[in-house]
């Protein structure tokens, strides 16, 4: 019978391969379970690591047990399907997030023409100068240095009467902040 000293000094046949499986399979399910909290999941993070380590049995180079190295190789299996999973969740709740509120888009009660006027009527609101470097940067989508230019202003200026703009609208609008995200998201890269 070949000890494991024997496999990692030398290249596992099968029958080593077999006996290595057979005498640590069901130990390292019951160790990625304590990660995983599921049992299926655990026995495929077990049947990858023997299925990676039959894959590489010339190539690898095992420093420690075999054990050790198998316990090893199913913990950071383990953590890394784990992180993988929380990635998928959380893509997954975005994605949700995203229908739901495109949803409740299309149902709202108004409309995109009675938001537009909403939009303008507080646009209207905000003093001249500013009101020009807020159109001319949304709805013409110039960049600061054309506005600054055309208006013959400094760049600072119309950071700064943009900025304003903004906050005021933001409060004008706050009842219609989650569609005004989608209204202007368009122009958000306009600087």
């Amino acid at each position: 019978m070949t000890t494991e000293k024997t496999i990692q000094s030398e290249c596992i046949n099968r029958t080593d391969f077999e006996t290595l499986f057979n005498a640590h399979y069901s130990r390292l399910c019951s160790y990625a379970y304590n990660f995983l909290k599921e049992e299926e999941g655990s026995e495929e993070v077990v049947q990858e690591v023997f299925f990676k380590l039959w894959i590489h049995r010339h190539d690898i180079r095992i420093e420690s047990s075999m054990e050790s190295y198998l316990y090893r190789a199913v913990r950071n299996s383990s953590l890394n399907l784990i992180k993988h999973i929380n990635i998928r969740e959380k893509y997954k709740e975005h994605n949700r997030q995203e229908i739901e509120y495109s949803e409740r888009l299309e149902n709202d009660p108004m409309n995109a023409s009675e938001l537009e006027l909403k939009i303008r009527s507080s646009i209207d609101l905000l003093p001249e100068q500013r009101r020009k470097i807020f159109i001319l940067s949304r709805y013409e989508q110039l960049k600061y240095k054309e506005i600054a230019d055309k208006l013959g202003i400094s760049v600072k200026t119309v950071e700064n009467q943009m900025g304003k703009a903004l906050q005021f609208l933001r409060k004008e609008l706050a009842d219609y902040l989650p569609l005004l995200v989608l209204f202007f998201s368009h122009f958000f890269n306009g600087e």
